[in-house]
């Protein structure tokens, strides 16, 4: 039962891993035992979530890659196998939304651009998801084992107002999950999901807050159709996150999501 979420002998991927979420899943993972990858384009970043993982006595190396770029992600899983060996373990943790695809009063939905809306998919579906997917996957299957875990969002289930294009690319994400469980599961490679709910980090935390730390309006609304009654903090990702990539604790499990939303997608009226 002690080992039944360790990742020990695990080399885990986590793109993204310069964020704040995907940098709490780094360290979640490398404190369950796995040698993790933290891959991103800001080295900066990515070398301060390595020197953390370290410092807490984990295994953790920081690979520059971008994930929309098919030649930079080849690169980097080859720089991942020199230096930490075959990935077991990946979690797509890139994606995000911006104002371009943001519906509001002054920019309505028939002012996004066809441009705006491929950005949008590109980011979050083709880069996001589907190029490291389709570079890490064939990996996996060629040696019979593998856990990959794609970030979905509560608006790939209900689409929230404003975040048009992001709630239509990560409910894609939502499908492709599936499709790829169903393909590679006779091969041991297991692929699922998570959806988290609203937890503050860089690319909304203007949304969230005003400059003197009160919540905005959107805020409140959120947390008003949030049973919780509060936003998530990074960490409360880690325990799904380790028990997707734990073949001994979820080795029967593919194809689902799993949402971390504090009773977000239960709320009805």
């Amino acid at each position: 039962m002690n080992n039944l979420f360790s990742l020990k002998g695990d080399v885990a991927v986590v793109i993204g891993g310069t964020g704040v979420l995907g940098g709490a899943l780094a360290g979640g993972l490398a404190a369950a035992g796995a040698a993790v990858a933290v891959v991103g384009r800001n080295p900066e970043r990515g070398g301060l979530r390595v020197e953390s993982i370290r410092a807490a006595g984990g295994c953790a190396e920081f690979v520059r890659a971008d994930a929309a770029c098919e030649s930079s992600l080849r690169e980097a899983r080859a720089e991942i196998i020199r230096r930490l060996g075959e990935p077991t373990v990946l979690i797509n943790g890139a994606g995000g939304n911006d104002a371009s695809v943001t519906v509001t009063e002054s920019h309505p939905f028939e002012s996004i651009t066809a441009e705006d809306w491929r950005n949008s998919f590109d980011l979050n579906l083709v880069g996001g998801t589907f190029l490291p997917c389709r570079e890490f996957g064939p990996g996996m299957v060629a040696q019979g084992a593998g856990s990959i875990i794609n970030i979905a969002s509560v608006s790939a289930h209900l689409p929230l107002s404003r975040v048009v294009a992001y709630s239509a690319a990560k409910a894609a994400v939502l499908n492709l999950t599936k499709f790829l469980a169903r393909e590679w599961a006779a091969r041991g490679v297991r692929v699922n999901s998570i959806t988290p709910g609203f937890f503050p980090a860089d690319q909304n935390r203007r949304l969230l807050f005003a400059e003197d730390g009160t919540p905005t309006e959107r805020a409140l609304q959120i947390l008003g159709h949030t049973p919780a009654a509060r936003f998530g903090g990074p960490a409360e990702l880690i325990g799904a996150a380790v028990f997707l990539a734990s073949r001994a604790a979820s080795g029967f499990v593919t194809g689902i999501d799993i949402p971390v939303d504090g009773g977000f997608l239960a709320q009805t009226i």
